[in-house]
């Protein structure tokens, strides 16, 4: 998604309160393909928006079986992306589980085009995103009238034709990104103060590429 593009987890989280600081970048190759299973992006997904679940949770919410869940997230974890959450369970009948760091991961394709296997895995967990965030937001179109009037006009899309340079691309991505830290850190700072009245989950999804018409 940028030339030296660096793809970004759908939920933008790149820095804690108070102080920027940058997300995961992933250089191995084994660790990059262990979200080329569409399954795993989604239960990442799914995973960083509850917070904590269980497989079971995570498999009635994706229709998927729990035995199978629990190996997709047994291989997250042996990659490092998500961990179990300690303290959840009373009896330790069902492990829970939870994303392993808030501030997400990224990846830059040239990190990978040097072999075939690299840019094959980088096409295949690109093109996977792009058709989760595509089915979430033509989900969203499905149901938008159940949302109420104050959602479906706050909720926008857009698109600019622009002339760039890459760097000038860069430089924009780049404010675009501070722009949603910002409002990432704001829904936090109310959600820890208790103002969480009207307060959903929000998808923004950004795109920034070349074209010749």
């Amino acid at each position: 998604m940028r030339p030296q593009r660096e793809h970004e987890h759908e939920h933008e989280h790149e820095h804690e309160h108070g102080h920027e600081q940058t997300h995961e970048r992933i250089t191995d190759l084994s660790r990059l393909k262990a979200f080329t299973n569409p399954l795993r992006l989604q239960l990442y997904r799914a995973l960083y928006a509850a917070g904590t679940a269980t497989a079971s949770h995570l498999a009635e919410q994706l229709d998927q079986a729990p035995s199978l869940v629990s190996y997709h997230l047994r291989k997250l974890a042996e990659h490092g992306f998500v961990t179990g959450a300690s303290g959840r369970s009373a009896d330790g009948r069902e492990r829970w589980w939870q994303v392993a760091s808030e501030e997400g991961w990224g990846y830059r394709d040239s990190d990978f085009a040097d072999t075939p296997e690299g840019a094959a895995a980088v096409g295949a967990l690109t093109r996977g995103m792009h058709d989760i965030r595509t089915a979430q937001y033509l989900g969203y179109l499905d149901e938008r009238s159940a949302w109420g009037k104050e959602w479906t006009d706050a909720s926008f899309s857009a698109e600019w034709l622009l002339d760039l340079t890459p760097a000038e691309l860069a430089e924009m991505s780049a404010e675009l990104q501070a722009l949603s830290r910002r409002w990432r850190e704001r829904g936090r700072a109310a959600a820890a103060a208790g103002d969480t009245e009207g307060r959903e989950h929000v998808s923004v999804h950004l795109y920034g590429f070349p074209f010749r018409p």
